[in-house]
Formats: C-alpha cells, sequence, structure tokens
C-alpha cells in the first residue's frame, strides 16, 4: 500500500517519475565519465560498455525494442529495415539521443552522409559527451575532406573518452598526416 501511495505522490505531486529516472540515469552517466577519466587499462572497458548499456534504455520497453530491433538489422546488413526501426524510434521517442545515434550509423552505412550528420547533431543535443557520435563526425568529416574540423571532433571525443584506441588512433593519424603536410 505504501509503494502505491508513493507511486502516486511522486506521479502527481512534485517530480514526475520520468523525470526522477532521468535524474538517476544523469547521475550514473556523470559517475562513469568521471570514472572514465580516472580509470586505468583493466577498467575502462567495462566503463565503457556501462555507458553504452545506459545510453541503450530509453525509459520504454516498446522504444528499447524499436532500438533493438534497428540494431539487429544493422548487424545483419539490411540497412532499409535499420532506418525504418530507427526513423519509427526517432519518431516516437525524439528525446532518445541513442536513437538518432544509431541512425546516423544507418545512414552512414548507406551514403546518406548529410542525414547521418543531422542525426549525429541531434544526437549531441541530447548527449554532448557521446564519444560515438563525435567519433562518426570525424569519420564523415574526414571523408568530406575537411580534416581539420575531423581532428577537432576526434580530439574532442579524446577528451572525453581518453582511453579509446580507435580515437586514439584517428587523433594520431590525422595529426601525422598534418605534419607531413607542413
Amino acid at each position: 500500500m505504501f509503494s502505491l501511495i508513493l507511486m502516486f505522490v511522486v506521479l502527481v505531486g512534485g517530480i514526475p517519475a520520468s523525470s526522477a529516472l532521468a535524474q538517476d540515469r544523469q547521475q550514473q552517466l556523470d559517475n562513469l565519465f568521471s570514472q572514465l577519466q580516472a580509470a586505468d587499462d583493466s577498467n575502462w572497458q567495462a566503463l565503457e560498455n556501462e555507458i553504452w548499456e545506459l545510453w541503450s534504455r530509453s525509459g520504454s520497453d516498446a522504444m528499447d525494442f524499436l532500438l533493438q530491433r534497428g540494431q539487429n538489422a544493422l548487424e545483419n546488413g539490411d540497412l532499409e529495415r535499420a532506418i525504418a526501426h530507427l526513423s519509427a524510434l526517432t519518431d516516437h521517442a525524439p528525446g532518445f539521443a541513442e536513437g538518432w545515434n544509431a541512425r546516423a550509423t544507418a545512414f552512414y552505412l548507406s551514403g546518406e552522409l548529410g542525414l547521418s550528420l543531422n542525426d549525429i547533431a541531434q544526437t549531441l543535443s541530447f548527449e554532448p559527451r557521446h564519444f560515438g557520435a563525435l567519433t562518426g563526425l570525424g569519420l564523415i568529416l574526414e571523408e568530406l575532406g575537411n580534416e581539420t574540423r575531423a581532428l577537432e571532433a576526434y580530439r574532442h571525443a579524446l577528451a572525453i573518452h581518453p582511453h579509446s584506441d580507435d580515437i586514439k588512433g584517428a587523433v594520431a593519424r590525422l595529426e601525422q598526416k598534418r605534419a607531413k603536410d607542413i
């Protein structure tokens, strides 16, 4: 009975339950990002995995299912189906950053760089620390020949996630190329 009353108080009075959950999720992410900054070689991968896990939870089983369906289609190379599922997700949960990020990946793999860039911008508007989206941004900018801005995006991602070998490699590759061009 007490839990029913508590749920009613939370839903009707003051802070909505979804807002409290969002605040808890944000605190968890803040803690994980702080730990990631201080991590060593033994635990950074587990922290990264926890961040991805939190990013993949929308707070709605139905939206999480759409994300999973889109990701499965991506893994199977069915880009059209992936885009369809992920577009439904972004339509129904426009504030869910990972829906935009996943669709950005699908658009990128489909060769739709402009649409991918738009979805990356949406992702970063909701989660500015999304090192995956920043890395994708760097990749696209590099592909478009804008290596200076690509390097900025990679460096920003590296500042957030200093342990990623992929990001470190991209920064090193572009810095080395830049040094040769001088």
